[in-house]
């Protein structure tokens, strides 16, 4: 996502000077990122995009743009509410697109997928017999086994009834999302994200009892009036529900916000109070016995993994469905068009309900040979596990310090690069260089995808 601040240009400048860096600029969650998309010329045939390209082991995706609120830091492409029949309508379109690419990726070779996912938005704002129908559009349309896959949901407080969770389990999720945030109501406030405590652990108790293997609670640092007390806190109320996982992420002030129309945050002093809070939020979790997979990311140790990390929205064979979804070929990234306004969201919407053929790409970008080891080596040196060199090179055939010294190099005298893991060929972070994952990111884009998202007009 696109900070408010800092583009990705000064912090590949600031990160090649030694001049100091901003560790909140963006969360590189899918590189190149939307904002650098435009249409594609000609708008090819999605037969063409996938014929010759592995289909053994795609993910596939879900979307579903419909919240009941939305909250003041959310720069996703989602809608409130779906009045006179939208749900319906959207469904019957996501129904019409699953026939059309599940044609386009033909029989060239074999059609399976590895892991599902349904996001958005917020997918359990359907109704029990609305989800139902989705389920079927993956496996009847698309041909995926949910029961046989990582089935990945992501749920609101408000959203997780006992009717939507039962559906969701007997289809086979593995994985529920919930947005929490905060347990304490008056940040939940501060964040323009209307809840109360009890109906949170309310929520929470459904979903155990609906016994999903894996329960992630997201939770987010750097809210005004949020201190370490009210940070531990949440925490606290989290861990007591032991979650599988953990996300915990930084506020942004994004442009075309609910936050950014009532306060703007650029000072030194707020990056200082995130780090401080994402430091103790850290040591906490990994005191009570969590590992870190990535800055966001922990996982209670011994917790066996539901599906792919939070980089598998960066891999090749992603098939997207809804107007707000992505998809990846080798060569080509593709989605609908992108915004966040209100009323432009709502036009998107009403244009996707009301198409009937979906046999081709609309907006995109194609990734060429560099970008595509940006994207490896983003996707990798973001995760604490980092990559193995030899892995790199039995790909691209070149070294990442062969194809990215300045970057690399700058990074290292930064203190961000382990260089004990260096000597035993592994390309890793350090603990600091993982507090700053969103300078990091943003550094290693090319400046081709950095002029497009510069030249991008917010909508």
């Amino acid at each position: 996502m696109t900070a408010l601040v800092t583009t990705p240009a000064t912090a590949t400048a600031a990160a090649g000077t030694g001049a100091p860096v901003r560790p909140y600029q963006s969360y590189v969650y899918a590189y190149p990122h939307k904002t650098a998309y435009r249409p594609l010329p000609g708008r090819p045939a999605l037969r063409d995009l996938w014929r010759g390209e592995d289909k053994s082991a795609l993910s596939l995706y879900l979307h579903i743009p419909f919240c009941e609120v939305r909250c003041g830091f959310c720069n996703l492409f989602t809608r409130i509410g779906a009045p006179d029949g939208l749900a319906g309508r959207y469904l019957d379109a996501l129904d019409r697109q699953a026939a059309a690419v599940r044609e386009a990726l033909g029989d060239d070779g074999p059609v399976r997928f590895a892991n599902a996912a349904f996001g958005g938005g917020t997918p359990t704002f359907l109704t029990a017999d609305e989800l139902t129908r989705l389920c079927d559009i993956a496996e009847l349309r698309m041909g995926a086994d949910l029961r046989a896959v990582p089935l990945s949901v992501e749920t609101s407080p408000a959203t997780a009834t006992a009717d939507r969770l039962a559906v969701l389990a007997e289809r086979g999720a593995t994985r529920l999302s919930i947005g929490v945030q905060s347990f304490v109501d008056a940040e939940a406030r501060a964040a323009v994200r209307p809840q109360r405590r009890a109906d949170v652990e309310g929520a929470l108790g459904r979903i155990r009892e609906a016994r999903i293997p894996v329960l992630n609670i997201d939770l987010i640092y750097g809210i005004d009036g949020q201190t370490p007390a009210t940070w531990r806190t949440s925490l606290d109320a989290a861990l007591a529900w032991e979650p599988e996982e953990l996300y915990l992420y930084p506020l942004y002030v994004r442009p075309l916000t609910g936050l950014a129309r009532r306060t703007a945050h650029t000072d030194s002093a707020w990056d200082e109070q995130r780090l401080d809070l994402y430091r103790r939020g850290r040591d906490h979790l990994l005191a009570h016995g969590y590992e870190q997979v990535s800055m966001r990311m922990f996982r209670r140790a011994g917790a066996a993994p539901q599906g792919p990390d939070d980089h598998a929205c960066q891999t090749d064979g992603m098939i997207g469905l809804g107007c707000g979804a992505r998809s990846y070929t080798s060569a080509v990234h593709y989605s609908f068009d992108y915004a966040v306004d209100m009323g432009e969201v709502r036009a998107i919407i009403d244009d996707y309900t009301a198409t009937g053929d979906f046999g081709r790409a609309e907006h995109g970008r194609y990734v060429d040979g560099g970008e595509a080891r940006r994207r490896h080596l983003l996707q990798s040196l973001l995760q604490a596990r980092g990559m193995p060199l030899a892995d790199y090179r039995a790909r691209f055939g070149t070294g990442p310090h062969e194809d990215f010294p300045a970057e690399l190099g700058a990074f290292t005298a930064r203190g961000w690069l382990d260089t004990a893991a260096a000597e035993c060929g592994e390309l890793r972070l350090t603990p600091e260089g993982l507090a700053h994952s969103d300078a990091l990111g943003p550094a290693l884009f090319s400046p081709a995808v950095r002029a497009a998202m510069a030249a991008y007009d917010p909508k």
